[in-house]
């Protein structure tokens, strides 16, 4: 009777998940990204060099360490770092492996395609990168968002720059109405520094259920001119209905850009 008990619950824990954490675009094709990439950019880089239509194909360390950039076709400016390998997101364990590519950095200095879909430099505060959980997305095809951060996150970032150290703390203020943990990265560049090991080695169970967290990495000038980066991180909850979709501090219509 225990053991039916036990089952029932489970069987209405899972309904309700599927629920609350259903991608919101369920028609989407869960491969297109995967198909795109693997089944035109790659071909089209290798046989004629021309990886249309991505805007880059990096194959420099061969396809299984290559990647793509491709332009979203949400945004003014959002372009996707999508590797030329099947990962299908951060709770792959291949993005965990001593040898993984810190894709990372590859997003980071991918930045300059936004500059040039905007006509403008845009301050490395304005720039964010973001993966999704695994519950906040529609893409079975691990991918990194390039965009310009929202307005009202980047203001709340610099006004509580004195709470932001060098190890996981809580941040003080909800963004987009979700509560993140905030750490600050004390260098130019994301080389020697992986986010997702930032994340797995440092927060507590964190590398034993990968899939619930979102990764949020906005690119921070700080108070004595020093350049280096806030992440965040938010994690899925079934009860407060949170999808740890950390997109959702971005900007995809880079208004505050287009103003200037």
């Amino acid at each position: 009777m225990k053991k039916r008990r036990r089952l029932v619950a489970t069987c209405l824990w899972l309904a309700l998940a599927g629920l609350l954490f259903a991608p919101a675009a369920v028609q989407a094709d869960p491969s297109a990204l995967w198909n795109i990439v693997h089944g035109q950019c790659v071909p089209h880089e290798e046989s004629a060099h021309n990886p249309a239509p991505c805007a880059k194909v990096d194959l420099s360390g061969g396809v299984r360490k290559g990647y793509a950039l491709l332009k979203d076709i949400n945004g003014v400016a959002q372009y996707l770092l999508i590797p030329t390998t099947h990962i299908s997101g951060i709770e792959d364990p291949a993005i965990l492996a001593p040898d993984a590519v810190n894709y990372w950095q590859a997003a980071w200095q991918a930045r300059s395609l936004l500059d040039q879909r905007l006509h403008t430099t845009l301050p490395r505060d304005d720039v964010s990168l973001v993966i999704n959980s695994a519950y906040g997305r529609t893409q079975n095809q691990f991918h990194i968002h390039i965009d310009c951060v929202r307005p009202e996150v980047r203001d709340a970032l610099h006004a509580n720059l004195n709470k932001i150290g060098v190890i996981w703390m809580p941040f003080p203020v909800a963004l987009a109405g979700h509560h993140y943990l905030a750490l600050r990265v004390n260098q130019d560049t994301l080389l020697g520094e992986d986010p997702f090991k930032v994340l797995a080695n440092q927060v507590d169970d964190a590398r034993n259920d990968m899939g619930k967290y979102t990764l949020v990495v906005v690119g921070m000038t700080f108070p004595d001119g020093s350049r280096g980066f806030v992440l965040l991180t938010d994690h899925a909850s079934l009860l407060a209905g949170d999808r740890a979709s950390g997109v959702q501090l971005q900007d995809h219509s880079c208004a505050f850009a287009r103003k200037e």
